[in-house]
């Protein structure tokens, strides 16, 4: 397959670190040399479903196609207001999109998931055109009383649409199963027959583990995806990592021994927005005619499961 088409929407409201220290025990001068992040965009009067549909139909403008011409949608959402129907069916009907919709849950690596999943419909040829679409909103996952997770956070939608073609050189997908690390628990309605204590527990979050994971696994994927295909990190292009952590960036930079300049970044006006991460990045970087043809883009995220996944694909 290949890329021809970016889009992304944002919430209005911008939130400064000056903004959540009147509340929290927190300040600019804490939070930006830890993370990177100065302001991010969160969810006020907004719906998460009507900024996915409008980062999708961005994207079809940009790929100079209609919601007829798509084959099928795959959105990645780590959790919305709807337990059913899947919030790609939901984006489908705002948008006029008819062909069938799939969701998938892969937290942060979540583009790269869709990714995969999509080129292997191409490769089955079942399908000509396919719209990738990212939504979360994962700032109403977070205690907002605890400054060491909610700081980090900021929401969106990003979508890619994908047609027939040989620019996908392919993905790398890795799973290291460890479900304490990041984790959020939602009870569902009791029962009757429901005999057991729970209760609500907001994102939990092991920073330095997550940390010390997301370098490792992102270095090794790129090494691995490097042999793959043949070339050497000198003949990547731009790095296009998951805005989680401008320290966990920065990390993978150094390991890998690559340039700044590759490494392209917004967290410091985004913070970490999962899945949505990624294709804000490429739309951003798009549209501000950052990417010349045959240029080698890496992507690389990293995240709850914990899972990582890293896919080239030529611009």
């Amino acid at each position: 397959m290949k890329l021809i088409g970016t889009g992304s929407a944002l919430p209005r409201k911008v939130v400064t670190n000056d903004d959540l220290s009147q509340f929290l025990d927190t300040s600019d001068d804490w939070i930006y040399p830890r993370t990177g992040i100065k302001t991010r965009h969160i969810i006020s009067d907004e719906r998460l479903e009507d900024l996915a549909a409008d980062a999708v139909m961005k994207a079809l403008e940009d790929a100079a196609l209609s919601p007829a011409d798509i084959d099928l949608l795959i959105c990645s959402n780590v959790v919305n207001e709807y337990l059913t129907p899947g919030l790609g069916c939901i984006i489908s009907a705002k948008t006029g999109i008819t062909c069938p919709s799939m969701d998938i849950n892969c937290a942060c690596p979540g583009f790269i998931y869709a990714m995969d999943i999509a080129e292997n419909y191409f490769l089955a040829g079942r399908v000509k055109n396919v719209v990738i679409v990212c939504a979360e909103e994962p700032t109403r996952m977070a205690s907002w009383a605890d400054r060491s997770t909610c700081v980090l956070f900021g929401d969106g939608a990003g979508a890619a649409v994908f047609t027939r073609g040989d620019n996908f050189k392919g993905t790398i997908l890795r799973a290291q199963p460890d479900p304490t690390k990041i984790w959020q628990y939602r009870p569902l309605a009791r029962t009757p027959f429901d005999t057991r204590e729970v209760s609500e527990v907001p994102l939990q979050m092991m920073g330095r583990e997550v940390f010390r994971f997301a370098v490792t696994a992102a270095v090794q994927d790129i090494h691995t995806m490097l042999r793959k295909n043949g070339i050497e990190m000198k003949d990547v292009d731009y790095f296009m990592i998951h805005q989680a952590n401008l320290r966990i960036v920065e990390g993978i930079r150094e390991r890998i021994g690559a340039p700044s300049y590759k490494f392209p970044s917004n967290i410091r006006d985004h913070g970490n927005s999962s899945s949505a991460s990624c294709p804000i990045l490429l739309d951003e970087c798009n549209r501000a005619g950052l990417f010349k043809p045959g240029d080698r883009l890496m992507f690389s995220a990293f995240g709850a499961g914990l899972q990582s996944a890293v896919a080239l694909l030529e611009w």
